[in-house]
């Protein structure tokens, strides 16, 4: 007889099932506001970090809303209540359009910039990977250190084209980075621990002066996130 593997659920994973639970049979109601991670770390007897992959992930369905220094609320409008066709900018052709471009312009910049960063650039950037440390649990500002993390890769590459062109796009870009850290939470079912590492190899890379490492591993990077896209699709 032939069985089912039976893959183990991550502390994460029964977390979020949990959470997600209480919101659908009305425990908690559109608005409410959920306790600290302290708190809910305590509850479930886990660890914090296991908490913010849950409620990120959560974030990322649609199903929670988490305010810069205001705590944690469920969404007023949840994913069942909205219309098929009004999902998120990930759910869109033009999301997965800006990530093809983000691909080839990122790793190209990611090489050039292995090959020409100068001290100042690698200063710029340990400088942000130290701000993206700091602010593990600042989601909103989380964000903006990895957009600068981007943007300082595309001026370390030191082409004027290849940065007016990421300039260009910068608001498309922004939004794009921004949907991208929640669908990689979601995805990858990780932290921002693991996200920071992430950006520590390309920097790494390019610090080391490996032009075809750090445009990989920019690419890898990148091309994650268009794996999850493909999955909710």
């Amino acid at each position: 007889m032939n069985f089912n593997r039976i893959k183990p659920k991550k502390g994460s994973e029964i977390v979020l099932e949990q959470i997600r639970t209480s919101i659908e049979n009305g425990s908690l109601k559109p608005g409410d506001k959920l306790a600290s991670v302290v708190e809910l770390a305590g509850s479930f007897g886990v660890g914090r970090s296991t908490v913010r992959e849950a409620l990120s992930a959560l974030k990322a369905m649609g199903w929670l809303d988490i305010q810069q220094g205001g705590g944690t609320y469920v969404s007023k409008e949840l994913p069942r209540d909205k219309p098929a066709s009004t999902g998120g900018l990930y759910q869109t052709e033009p999301f997965r359009e800006v990530l093809e471009v983000r691909k080839f312009i990122e790793a190209g910049c990611a090489s050039l910039a292995a090959k020409r960063r100068t001290e100042s650039d690698l200063a710029g950037l340990e400088n942000t990977l130290r701000t993206m440390a700091d602010t593990l649990d600042d989601e909103a500002a989380g964000e903006q250190a990895d957009i600068a993390f981007h943007l300082q890769i595309a001026r370390a590459a030191h082409n004027s084209l290849l940065l007016q062109t990421m300039e260009s796009l910068h608001q498309r870009l922004q939004d794009s980075m921004k949907e991208s850290r929640r669908l990689w939470f979601y995805g990858e079912r990780a932290s921002a621990e693991r996200l920071l590492a992430e950006h520590t190899a390309i920097y790494e890379a390019i610090r080391d002066g490996n032009e075809a490492l750090a445009a990989e591993r920019m690419a890898q990077h990148i091309d994650k996130v268009d794996a999850v896209l493909q999955k909710l699709l």
